[in-house]
């Protein structure tokens, strides 16, 4: 018999939240990127100018908000992923095919506002979870498969990154979408006529900004499950199979 260590239901929200602590500045950097009138500075030279004017310490201003934030949303959809997949990983007694992470990535976060209204942060949340979840969880597969890398930090990083990439482009038109729709006053009827008229656009219309969401969310994404990764290795529950 051998023994494995899975993760413990609250693992994704402690993983998640010590992430935050490392990519917060770079979260805090972009929202300033995002609310300067026109675009007078870049990254580097956006974070030189918070640190000049207010200290070293303005880069971490919000960080409780974001632990609480990380706390009330990874911790849930961490939580239901990977209950249920290592359910039905004993049940099936190996692995489960890729539609069934993505379908139990978006049910994950997906459902919890479903009845909330908020029908692109519902979305956006599903699209999260099955870019972050179901595709980290399908790339260290294939990596392991390969028989050239073991289940170790090597394999976590790289898997994560891909993870990380995944998440951005699937989540960034979304994003463009909400930004366009609380900029407007009354140009837009819904989020349908939304997506209608930035498609008239072109595709890449959808992906304006794609690079400063892609430098928060992939690092974000690559600590939360390095930690993770951690955290069942050396303190996840011990299952003999």
């Amino acid at each position: 018999m051998q023994e494995n260590r899975v993760s413990r239901w609250y693992f994704g929200g402690v993983s998640a939240s010590a992430a935050a602590c490392f990519t917060h500045p770079l979260d805090l950097i972009k929202v300033h990127l995002q609310t300067q009138q026109e675009v007078r500075v870049r990254m580097i030279g956006m974070a030189l100018n918070v640190v000049r004017r207010e200290g070293y310490l303005a880069l971490y201003s919000g960080l409780s908000a974001s632990l609480c934030r990380q706390m009330t949303y990874s911790l849930p959809r961490f939580a239901i992923y990977e209950t249920v997949r290592d359910k039905m990983k004993r049940e099936k007694k190996g692995l489960i095919p890729f539609y069934q992470k993505v379908m139990l990535g978006a049910f994950g976060e997906g459902m919890r506002n479903l009845f909330s209204g908020a029908t692109v942060a519902s979305t956006r949340g599903a699209l999260v979870s099955v870019g972050q979840l179901s595709c980290y969880d399908q790339s260290k597969q294939l990596i392991l498969v390969t028989g050239y890398l073991t289940d170790n930090i090597l394999t976590h990083f790289l898997a994560s990154v891909f993870a990380g990439v995944c998440a951005t482009v699937l989540c960034q038109p979304l994003d463009v979408v909400k930004t366009r729709l609380m900029n407007s006053k009354v140009e837009y009827g819904g989020v349908f006529h939304c997506l209608t008229e930035t498609a008239k656009l072109g595709p890449e219309a959808f992906y304006k900004g794609l690079v400063p969401a892609a430098i928060r969310l992939i690092p974000h994404t690559v600590f939360t499950f390095v930690f993770l990764e951690q955290l069942r290795q050396h303190f996840g529950a011990v299952v003999v199979t």
